[in-house]
């Protein structure tokens, strides 16, 4: 039985910067493991195209090249939560499942979310600036909202939405959750209302944004949809910047249509320095950071490594994107369990690998 085959395409710093932990713990599961910063689909072909495993992290590498050089792929493992930077339609017509790994930044990330909400309700930050330039001024006029008794619309319930709903539920919070692909008993089952998008956007005091970018998703959020949104609500975006058009968000915002914004991704990144949004007081800005912490690189190493431990011992992730592609090697319908009590990666005893 030959050895299942990783390749780290990744062009920036993850590829340098490899934990030996990683390269040993791969290792001891008899993985050939290659790291290659890939700049071009030529640089794939020579480097992973017999590669069953092809992993990136923010590298834009895979959705910038053809996938048919990589003749021997099985599975693509995007490191975090996004995957716009992988094709992911072309991965399932070629039968490639592709797999993240949310709950590495999941905690963060909700955490975050609250965070940018809580500051433009408080004002915090906007106080800080008054302050900071020898302005006391209590700006009662813009105490205009409130938490107990308000409605929360996510759109969008995976990992990160949902830890959010369960976080901000103490405040005395009503949720509205939009998701066409979560049944609406699950959504029930954690103490939200699913609801189509229209009523949640008219309804919601507060709207914070949690789905994938996709071509479906692309400006989501525009003109129409603003339109539909209370003069006071919020709109808190974690996810990624072009899922609101940008523009018609600066519109309403400067005719205070809408009250304010928490942003931490943008259209255009790093965002430039002329831009709109920087002027307005109303709204709270952070250079797409949500994911970060001290325990963020830890995090991201080892819910990777488990994935590909998983899917090289026939077992399916914890996360796949695609989960109607029919993989290459058989798997179990069952994932791969950590040792609760010190989070080690660890088979469960009853069986060794399906990968032929």
């Amino acid at each position: 039985m030959r050895p299942f085959k990783v390749a780290l395409v990744d062009s920036g710093e993850p590829s340098h910067s490899v934990p030996a932990w990683v390269c040993n713990a791969l290792a001891l599961e008899n993985i050939d493991f290659l790291v290659q910063g890939c700049e071009s689909t030529e640089d794939l072909a020579v480097h992973a195209s017999d590669s069953d495993l092809v992993w990136v992290w923010g590298s834009r590498i895979l959705s910038q090249s053809r996938l048919d050089v990589l003749r021997n792929c099985g599975a693509i493992l995007r490191s975090g939560s996004g995957t716009d930077n992988v094709p992911v339609a072309e991965a399932t017509q070629r039968n490639v499942f592709v797999i993240n790994t949310p709950g590495a930044v999941a905690q963060e990330v909700s955490e975050h979310t609250i965070a940018l909400l809580l500051s433009v309700v408080r004002q915090t930050a906007a106080q800080d600036r008054l302050i900071r330039s020898g302005i006391w001024e209590m700006r009662r006029e813009n105490n205009r909202w409130h938490l107990q008794g308000s409605t929360l619309g996510l759109i969008g319930f995976g990992h990160i939405a949902q830890l959010v709903a369960e976080k901000v539920r103490s405040f005395g919070i009503r949720i509205l959750v939009h998701d066409p692909w979560i049944p609406e008993e699950y959504i029930r089952g954690r103490a939200a209302e699913p609801v189509d998008l229209r009523t949640l956007l008219s309804v919601s005091d507060f709207i914070s944004i949690h789905c994938p970018l996709t071509e479906e998703t692309h400006h989501l959020i525009g003109d129409e949809e603003i339109r539909l949104m209370k003069e006071h609500v919020i709109v808190i975006n974690t996810s990624r910047g072009p899922i609101v058009d940008e523009a018609a968000l600066v519109r309403a915002l400067q005719e205070k249509r809408i009250g304010g914004a928490g942003l931490d991704v943008f259209e255009r990144e790093p965002l430039p320095a002329d831009s709109r949004l920087s002027q307005l007081d109303t709204v709270v800005l952070t250079p797409h950071i949500a994911g970060y912490s001290d325990a963020y690189p830890a995090s991201f190493w080892r819910y990777s490594v488990e994935s590909i431990i998983a899917v090289a011992n026939g077992f399916w992730p914890r996360s796949v994107v695609n989960p109607s592609v029919q993989p290459r090697w058989p798997l179990r319908r069952r994932q791969w369990p950590l040792h609760p009590e010190n989070n080690e990666i660890s088979p469960d005893g009853d069986g060794g690998r399906a990968h032929p």
